[in-house]
C-alpha cells in the first residue's frame, strides 16, 4: 500500500467535524500547556492576547498549507516537489523522518513519565513508554476510516477532561488573584508571540498528509484551523493560569498533580494518555509518510511500524528531552521552507499543481529534478532564522524567516515561471 500516491476520491471521507476533532486532539498535550506557562512574566491579560495573537498568525499558512493537500490529494512532502523539484524534496523528507522519529520520543517519554509519577512511581516508566508506544504506533497503523471513529471517542473524551482540569484549575486558583497578579514581561513582546506562532508552525510538513483526505478542500481547512486555533489556545492558557498562579515552571505537572490531589486519579491519567496518543500517532504516521517518498517500494504498514519502534526505542533508553534543541533546530528548516512552497503554489503557480507530475519528469523536474531557484531561496530563510535565533531578533524567528525565503523566492523566479 502507498501512501504517497494521490489519494483517489473514495478516499476522501474526512469532513469538517473531523479535522477539528482531529487537530482539536494533536493540540491537547503536556508540551502546550508548558509553552503557555513561558509567558508567565506577561499576566493574564497580556499573556492570553498573545496567545490568541499567535495563534491566529501561525495558523493561517499551517492551514494554508493544509490546501495544497487537500486540493491534489497528496502528503506533505511531495506537495513540496511543485517548488523544489522531484528531487528537491528529498532533503527535507530526510529531515522530516529525523525529527519526527525524535518528537515520536519526547512526546513518548514525557507522557511515560508524567503517568509513572501518577500511578506505579518512577520504577514503571518504561512500562508506561511501552504501552504507550505500541497504542500510539497501532492508531497510526489504523488508517483514515478508523481516525475518524478513534478520534470522536477519544478526543471528545479528552476534551471533557479537560474541561474538567480547567474548571478545577480556575475554582482553585481564583480569578481574582490571577488577574491581580503583576506582569513584569521577562522578554520583547515579538519574542513571546514567536514562541506561540512556532507551535501551529511546527506542523505545516504534517498537515497536508491529514488534508489529503478530505471530503471538501475548503472544509478541510476551516475544522483544521478552527479546531487547533481554538484548543491550543486553550491548553496554552491553562498553562499560563496555573504558571501564575504557582510560579511553577513546569505547570503541566501542576495541574495533573492538582487533579491528583482532588480525587480525580483515573481522570489525571487519562489525559497523560489520550493527550500522547492523540497528537504522537501524527508523528509516526507521517514519518512513515515521509520515509516513503523515499523508499517508496516498501509498504506503508511496516514503515509506520518502524517509526513506532525507533521513537520507543529511544524513549526507553535515553532521556529524549535532551534532543529538544536538535529536534528544533532541524524544525527551523521548515519554516523558510514553506514560506517558499506557499509563494510557488499560490502566486507563481496561481494555486494548483498538475498532481500526476508531481510523480514523473514533468513540468516539475526543472534542472535534473531540482530546482536551484527554490532551494538557495529555502537556504537563505534558513539563514535568517538562524540569525534573528542568535541575535535575539525582537521580531522573532518564524514569520521573519518565512516571509525572507517567500520574497527572495518570488524576486528569483520574477518573469521565469515556466523556465527550468
Amino acid at each position: 500500500m502507498s501512501m504517497n500516491g494521490p489519494v483517489e476520491n473514495q478516499e476522501r471521507n474526512l469532513k469538517e467535524w473531523d479535522f477539528f476533532l482531529l487537530w482539536a486532539g494533536a493540540a491537547i498535550s503536556l508540551s502546550e500547556i508548558w509553552a503557555g506557562g513561558l509567558l508567565v512574566s506577561f499576566g493574564l491579560l497580556a499573556g492570553l492576547g498573545i496567545i490568541l495573537l499567535g495563534h491566529v498568525v501561525g495558523n493561517t499558512p499551517m492551514a494554508l498549507g493544509g490546501l495544497i493537500g487537500s486540493r491534489h490529494g497528496v502528503p506533505a512532502i511531495v506537495g513540496t516537489r511543485g517548488a523544489l523539484g522531484n528531487r528537491g524534496s528529498i532533503l527535507p523528507a530526510i529531515l522530516n523522518v529525523v525529527q519526527l522519529v525524535g518528537w515520536t520520543a519526547v512526546m513518548l517519554w514525557i507522557g511515560g513519565q508524567t503517568a509513572a509519577g501518577l500511578a506505579g512511581g518512577e520504577e514503571s516508566g518504561r512500562g508506561w513508554i511501552v504501552a504507550l508506544g505500541v497504542l500510539t504506533t497501532l492508531w497510526a497503523l489504523a488508517g483514515s476510516r478508523a481516525w475518524k471513529t478513534l478520534q470522536k471517542i477519544g478526543v471528545v473524551l479528552l476534551l471533557l477532561l479537560s474541561v474538567a482540569m480547567t474548571a478545577l484549575a480556575l475554582k482553585t486558583y481564583g480569578w481574582r488573584e490571577l488577574w491581580a497578579a503583576p506582569a513584569a514581561p521577562s522578554m520583547p513582546f515579538m519574542l513571546a508571540l514567536d514562541l506561540v506562532i512556532a507551535m501551529p508552525i511546527s506542523w505545516m510538513p504534517l498537515v497536508s498528509d491529514y488534508t489529503r483526505y478530505a471530503a471538501t478542500p475548503g472544509r478541510g481547512l476551516r475544522g483544521t484551523w478552527t479546531g487547533y486555533f481554538l484548543v491550543s489556545s486553550w491548553m496554552f492558557a491553562a498553562g499560563l493560569v496555573a504558571a501564575i498562579a504557582t510560579g511553577s515552571d513546569a505547570p503541566e505537572a501542576m495541574l495533573i498533580q492538582l487533579m491528583g490531589e482532588h480525587r480525580l486519579l483515573m481522570p489525571a491519567v487519562g489525559i497523560v494518555l489520550l493527550s500522547t496518543l492523540t497528537t504522537t500517532f501524527l508523528d509516526i504516521y507521517s514519518n512513515a509518510v515521509s520515509a516513503q517518498s523515499l523508499f517508496p517500494k516498501i509498504g506503508a504498514r511496516p514503515l509506520v511500524a518502524l517509526a513506532g519502534i525507533a521513537g520507543t526505542a529511544i524513549a526507553l533508553f535515553f532521556d529524549a528531552t535532551k534532543y529538544e534543541g536538535f529536534l528544533l533546530f532541524i524544525g527551523a528548516a521548515f519554516c523558510p521552507l514553506f514560506g517558499v512552497v506557499l509563494a510557488d503554489y499560490f502566486i507563481l503557480k496561481r494555486g494548483r499543481y498538475e498532481a500526476a507530475d508531481l510523480f514523473r519528469r514533468g513540468r516539475y523536474w526543472y534542472a535534473g529534478g531540482v530546482n536551484l531557484r527554490a532551494m538557495a531561496a529555502w537556504a537563505a530563510g534558513f539563514g535568517v532564522y538562524q540569525w534573528c535565533t542568535k541575535s535575539g531578533f525582537a521580531g522573532g524567528s518564524s514569520i521573519p524567516s518565512l516571509l525572507a525565503a517567500a520574497a527572495l523566492y518570488l524576486v528569483v523566479s520574477f518573469g521565469k515561471k515556466g523556465k527550468a
